[in-house]
């Protein structure tokens, strides 16, 4: 008879929150997280200390886990991820099962973050750095060279906040959320402002602008911008998101998987990509047609950017909702009528749409942003869907993301070089 398997008459078998993470193979404060998930039930004794798990429930988890991270035979993990987080259909896509364009639509960026953490919606929540977090980032990003890009600057900000948190390599549930509503607003505090006498005050999205534009912002301006961090706050397993859940299997710190995260978001093919298309919108509208621009980047054998998405076969839902916006804002005017010239243009030959970044792009074009604000944007709202994953991660079989390469070089042994 197996150790937990109970006699004939007798109740099934419990176990103690230490023997179901001793069991499943991982911290005792992760079983709860199965339980949040429904992955796993819990009960109190009366009289007694602590919940209880039955074990056969726990043993079966535990074969499922062993199942998921064992992949195929001499494989050493499986790259599929479950994740309850962001669901893409078609043209639209969902955080927790809600559509995600309406929650960007009716709630702030924080609020929307708020959802993607903890499935709760919290009215009016801000986020705020305690001033020795912000003092410490600030003063590693002070240190870089004035050209640094954004993303440096980000991955600095980072890694010093991380220094100045003793509590960065407790992986619970509360620390690690405690820990991604400080990051945040220290990553944003940690750009230099663009003005003199510029003050953080209220929302995210208007300290964040203090960092991106000499101008004050207005309200419609201020909402676009809000709209587009909450829109961009997780989109599935992009390269950086896979990126962050590779660290956090390992069980790298919070800090530590969203500087993986940053480190991935920095290329021409992801984060990067709406300063690329800031630019092509800047020649479109030196011209004055899109035709001569597009010719040119077709001949240097460049592809579009902003155009095509390989998870929507139409328009982004994300560009979609962010054109809508900026159509209420006279100074877009002309920037959008760039954008629909280089999607006319294009759709001659290839049917092509809006993604993202060009909506990105306009949104920086037209408020006199420089061609990096896209990808600072896109840094500071996908570091909530960052945190969000890594929760995830840390609740799953540790190291289940090692993947066994596929050897094609000279077959072994060989002669020993020279």
């Amino acid at each position: 008879m197996r150790d937990h398997e109970p006699a004939p008459g007798h109740a099934a078998p419990r176990l103690s929150t230490k023997e179901a993470a001793e069991l499943l193979g991982v911290k005792p404060e992760t079983v709860y997280a199965y339980v949040s998930r429904g992955q796993l039930s819990s009960r109190r004794t009366p009289g007694g200390r602590g919940s209880t798990f039955d074990a056969k429930e726990v043993e079966a988890l535990a074969r499922r886990n062993r199942r998921e991270s064992s992949g195929s035979p001499g494989s050493g993990g499986d790259m599929s991820v479950r994740t309850r987080l962001t669901f893409i259909d078609k043209d639209r896509y969902y955080f927790r099962g809600v559509d995600a364009t309406e929650l960007a639509a009716r709630h702030s960026y924080e609020e929307v973050a708020e959802w993607l953490w903890t499935g709760r919606m919290h009215p009016g929540t801000t986020f705020t750095a305690p001033a020795s977090s912000v003092e410490a980032a600030r003063r590693a990003v002070d240190a870089l060279p004035e050209h640094s890009g954004p993303t440096d600057r980000l991955r600095v900000a980072a890694v010093a906040a991380a220094v100045a948190d003793p509590l960065r390599f407790d992986l619970a549930e509360e620390t690690v959320l405690g820990t991604a509503r400080i990051l945040i607003p220290t990553l944003v505090a940690a750009l230099p402002p663009k003005r003199s006498g510029h003050r953080d005050e209220d929302s995210l999205a208007q300290r964040l602008w203090g960092r991106l534009s000499v101008g004050p912002a207005t309200k419609p301006q201020l909402r676009v911008l809000d709209t587009a961090l909450a829109l961009l706050v997780d989109h599935d397993l992009a390269a950086s998101t896979l990126a962050v859940r590779v660290a956090a299997s390992a069980r790298a710190h919070a800090y530590a998987a969203v500087s993986a995260g940053l480190g991935v978001i920095e290329g021409p093919l992801h984060g990067a990509a709406s300063g690329l298309a800031h630019r092509l919108l800047h020649e479109v509208l030196d011209l004055g047609d899109a035709a001569p621009v597009i010719a040119q980047e077709l001949r240097a054998g460049r592809r579009i950017p902003g155009l095509g998405h390989r998870l929507y076969p139409g328009e982004d839902p994300r560009a979609r909702v962010l054109f809508a916006l900026l159509e209420e804002i006279p100074e877009a005017a002309p920037a959008l009528a760039a954008a629909r010239d280089i999607v006319a243009t294009t759709a001659r030959h290839t049917p092509l749409h809006a993604n993202v970044d060009l909506a990105l792009g306009v949104l920086t074009t037209s408020f006199g942003m420089e061609p990096s604000a896209g990808e600072t944007i896109f840094a500071v709202a996908r570091t909530a869907g960052w945190i969000a994953h890594a929760l995830e991660e840390y609740g799953e079989r540790p190291l289940r993301m090692r993947p066994s390469g596929h050897y094609v070089g000279p077959k072994p042994p060989q002669q020993l070089p020279g």
